[in-house]
């Protein structure tokens, strides 16, 4: 199809409906201004299937998002049981039936009052009007169905006929975890069948690489509701894991001229006001008092690595100083919002903060920019960037943060790479260049972040003394490449289908004994890939040969040799690389030379 379904009018998208002229013609396909009508229209498609099924059902908010669409919505059976997952076939049915039809898409123009008078008995719907000013309101109708929307909509459901709903899941009304939980229904759409089956695909196989799914057979990490709701416990797979990547980036960190600092996990709530987490990020933070004095469990580190800096007087001879660390830090995430690795309220950043002069921001952002390439690039990822300017909420003038924004684009701008704008989506101190890798799925996740600075410095008077024997305010940035260890683990979980690399798999070799006999040997080696940096197990409980592969190759290690009468004898292994996909027989000496190979794949 090629017909019409809207405009772009000076960035804004403007629907048939709505449109007065001027801008450049919108058609329907899968463009990204396409497909947020097609989806938005199809959250409203999702909404009248439902209303048909379920006619007691009260709706709050259907938007368009990233990846496809959702409703919240107040909803129950007949019998007063709630939706599940097999209620979405039905949904569909209904869907398709609608879409079908054909039926045009009205745009009704009206007035809040006007609105509120005739929802006065729904309470969702008075929910929704306050969230938008006095004056004009439209409502879109279809049929038998209308809700109160800003659009866009497609001009006809035809034109949502190719979707799929994914999942179903609760939504506290309006965000708020106080407050009632109603359901709320996902989905997908596309302007064409291909795509949408592709997507299908991308989700199943998804669920396959499930980092939850994976994390447990590997036995990386579990949870434990008697500990408390997205608190990780890491087991041992796991923390060799982790280990194994602090170990490679402390060293590339060290290369790189950073010095290895720690700040306390809890710090005094002055210090919290000072910087101003106190005002504006106190939602998030979990306090404790002791001795009558309250503190704040830190949800950031950079309060710490400022103390550090703050130590001792600093000369411009001095700068750049780098902090890194490993730092656990809390933060009070929502119930609901909680999902694996993904997102959990104590995690470890691979943080790092740079204090420097202003002519300095350029040079250490491509400092920054190179640690990410090599990082990315050794994990196989792609990514793109974006900057983030002011939120609503913030500390610091419009100046300082015009400044600290445009240091950021002219770094990027100078060396001519590619990026996005988010406006309003940085830090309350400070804009920042958001890292968004791409994994094998084509999904995209923001991980790593540089934030440009000037609002704590100011704070917290740091100041270093210049040529000119004058007091002078450095520039901070904020840096995190990984995101946070737990994160970022859940992502490569799913980006390799737990096949992690030889490198830093947490298991890279398993030794499989035949008989007591072999023991020797086995320890023997053991011990020399352990000297040699490499992770090994020996699996010696009394189990068939088979089994023992069979476990080996579940926990997906890179390789497995087999040790009997021969091997020892002949100071060789029977070995099993999972990754060439090949067996073979080797000597011992050839065997080391082939892992300290793939161990060296990968220099950072």
């Amino acid at each position: 199809m090629s017909e019409i379904i809207g405009y772009n009018v000076d960035g804004e998208i403007v629907d048939t409906q709505s449109y007065t002229g001027g801008g450049s013609e919108i058609k329907f396909d899968n463009s990204k201004e396409a497909l947020e009508i097609i989806r938005h229209s199809c959250a409203h498609l999702m909404a009248a299937a439902i209303k048909e099924l379920y006619p007691d059902v009260k709706f709050f908010v259907g938007p368009a998002i990233e990846d496809g669409f959702y409703y919240d919505m107040r909803v129950s059976k007949s019998d007063g049981s709630k939706l599940g997952e097999d209620d979405l076939a039905i949904i569909e049915k209904k869907m398709k039936e609608l879409a079908l039809a054909k039926t045009s898409i009205v745009k009704i123009n009206s007035t809040k009052s006007e609105v509120a008078a005739k929802y006065a008995d729904d309470d969702l719907k008075q929910e929704v009007l306050k969230r938008i000013p006095d004056g004009a309101v439209s409502l879109y109708s279809q049929g038998g169905f209308e809700d109160i929307c800003r659009g866009p909509h497609i001009p006809n459901t035809i034109f949502a006929r190719f979707f799929k709903l994914t999942r179903i899941a609760g939504a506290y009304l309006g965000g708020d975890e106080n407050r009632e939980m109603l359901t709320r229904i996902y989905g997908t759409a596309y302007a064409d069948k291909e795509s949408l089956n592709e997507h299908i695909r991308i989700i199943e196989e998804a669920k396959k690489r499930d980092h939850r799914k994976l994390g447990t057979e590997m036995k990386f990490f579990t949870f434990d509701e008697s500990v408390g709701v997205g608190l990780p416990i890491w087991l041992p797979n796991g923390s060799r894991l982790r280990s194994r990547l602090e170990h490679k980036l402390y060293r590339t960190h060290r290369l790189r001229g950073y010095e290895p600092v720690r700040g306390p996990e809890i710090l005094k709530s002055d210090a919290w006001k000072t910087s101003g987490h106190y005002a504006n990020y106190k939602e998030n933070m979990y306090f404790t008092v002791i001795d009558d004095q309250e503190y704040g469990i830190k949800p950031m580190n950079c309060v710490g690595h400022i103390k550090v800096y703050q130590s001792e007087i600093r000369s411009y001879r001095d700068l750049p100083l780098k902090f890194f660390e490993y730092g656990v830090v809390h933060r009070h995430e929502k119930s609901g919002v909680l999902h694996g690795l993904f997102r959990v309220r104590e995690f470890t950043q691979d943080d790092a903060h740079l204090f420097c002069m202003p002519s300095q921001i350029k040079e250490n952002v491509y400092e920054i920019l190179s640690f990410v390439d090599t990082l990315m690039n050794a994990f196989g990822f792609s990514y793109e960037m974006e900057i983030s300017t002011k939120p609503a909420k913030a500390v610091g003038d419009d100046e300082v943060w015009e400044i600290a924004t445009k240091a950021l684009k002219d770094a990027l701008d100078e060396k001519g790479l590619k990026y996005g704008i988010d406006e309003g989506g940085g830090a309350f101190y400070g804009p920042k260049i958001d890292i968004k890798i791409t994994d094998a799925l084509k999904r995209k996740w923001q991980c790593g972040t540089i934030q440009g600075d000037f609002n704590l410095p100011a704070r917290f008077n740091l100041e270093y003394i210049d040529e000119n024997n004058e007091r002078k305010q450095p520039v901070m940035l904020h840096r995190a490449i990984l995101g946070s260890f737990e994160r970022f683990i859940g992502i490569l979980l799913e980006h390799t289908a737990g096949e992690l690399p030889f490198w830093i798999a947490p298991t890279q070799v398993v030794i499989i004994p035949i008989g007591e006999a072999h023991q020797e040997y086995a320890k023997e080696i053991y011990a020399k890939l352990l000297d040699m940096n490499i992770d090994s197990e020996i699996f010696s409980k009394n189990e068939t040969l088979n089994k023992k592969i069979r476990n080996a190759e579940k926990q997906r290690v890179p390789m497995i040799i087999v040790l009997g009468d021969n091997e020892v004898a002949n100071r060789g292994v029977a070995l099993r690389d999972r990754r060439a996909r090949e067996q073979k027989d080797i000597s011992l000496d050839d065997f080391y030379s082939l892992v300290q190979t793939k161990l060296n794949e990968v220099n950072i």
